[in-house]
């Protein structure tokens, strides 16, 4: 096969950030994404649905003109988010979904949340309401290693968290596991998965092997091989539980490389050269489709987008090392192989 056609594809998690940032990265995903849903860790988070509009409004203003990508907003939970204004917000069609943060797990995370308890009424009034819970998925706690915090958050987490709120429709954001996997697998249709592209490529070789490089540390951490290979087994299997959110995440190069430096992996230019070339990898290009197109809006209750894209097969895509923005390079995800998929249409 050296083309193939397919439904303009939705990424379910997608950082755009604001600023100068955003008016830089906008336009890189509208490119070949429909939709996106889009996360609220802005300084300060975007918590409320009068919050959630304003901050759509700025990015529909940094889009280019006729872009045909609609940004689907989520507010952010905190321990004093009001019930009554989460449903308000998706009753009217500003948001989407509300993100759980666990405080202090990663990117501007500070007023995540803490203890659980606190944030019941709100989780009780979205399972009502239908509205789904997006989940970073990983415990705090300073003796849990970090390459066992997803795991560890399942069991102490979220799986009382739905054992206590029965109805509530649940994401689990960029798996990073086979732990994740397997439970995934275990549940209803009132739960998803999402997974990266990067963490279908890296394992924590690409971090620390050869010396750090920190364009490829993000959170959740890359893990071991066995978990990468467990995540491309779950993208190509073709069941509709699993599908894509890039968790693109800009940081300036500056950000990243440097004493202390920023978790996140930008990958929104070259993801649907990545996820063709890796589909074809797996032997499942026929199911590339069903991962990036139709599985996210089935979960969301969405009909998937009428407009197609396509990709075809050639010599190898060149893309750039890293784009500029008004704050500074960000640095574009390096698959570590040839590209051989370009987006030709759409």
């Amino acid at each position: 096969m050296t083309r193939l056609t397919i439904r303009r594809p939705d990424d379910w998690h997608l950082h755009l950030r604001d600023g100068a940032m955003l008016r830089a990265v906008a336009p890189e995903s509208a490119r070949h994404f429909g939709r996106a849903i889009v996360m609220p860790n802005l300084v300060p988070p975007v918590v409320t649905g009068a919050q959630a509009a304003a901050y759509r409004d700025r990015i529909r203003a940094a889009l280019p003109e006729g872009a045909d990508f609609t940004p689907l907003m989520t507010l952010y939970l905190t321990e004093d988010s009001d019930p009554a204004d989460v449903v308000a917000a998706h009753r009217d069609d500003i948001v989407t979904a509300v993100k759980l943060y666990p405080a202090g797990a990663t990117t501007n995370s500070a007023s995540g949340v803490r203890d659980f308890d606190r944030v019941r009424g709100v989780l009780e009034a979205m399972a009502e309401a239908g509205i789904p819970l997006c989940v970073h998925g990983e415990v705090t706690d300073s003796d849990i290693d970090i390459f066992d915090r997803e795991a560890v958050f399942i069991d102490r987490v979220l799986d009382p968290i739905r054992r206590a709120t029965p109805g509530l429709r649940v994401v689990m954001e960029h798996i990073t596991t086979s732990d994740a996997v397997a439970y995934a697998r275990e549940q209803g249709d009132d739960l998803g998965a999402t997974i990266t592209t990067h963490h279908l490529i890296i394992n924590r070789n690409a971090i620390l092997a050869g010396g750090i490089r920190p364009h490829y540390y993000c959170l959740p951490v890359a893990k071991r091989e066995s978990h990468r290979l467990a995540l491309r087994e779950a993208a190509t299997s073709g069941e509709t539980r699993f599908f894509l959110g890039t968790d693109s995440a800009p940081h300036v190069d500056a950000a990243k490389e440097t004493g202390c430096g920023c978790a996140g992996i930008f990958t929104a230019p070259n993801t649907m050269s990545i996820l063709a070339e890796v589909f074809e990898q797996e032997d499942a290009l026929d199911r590339l489709e069903g991962f990036a197109s139709l599985n996210g809006p089935g979960f969301y209750r969405l009909p998937p987008n009428e407009s197609t894209i396509t990709l075809e097969r050639g010599e190898p895509v060149a893309y750039p090392a890293r784009i500029e923005t008004g704050d500074g390079p960000l640095t574009v995800f390096d698959p570590m192989m040839p590209l051989h998929w370009r987006v030709s249409a759409g």
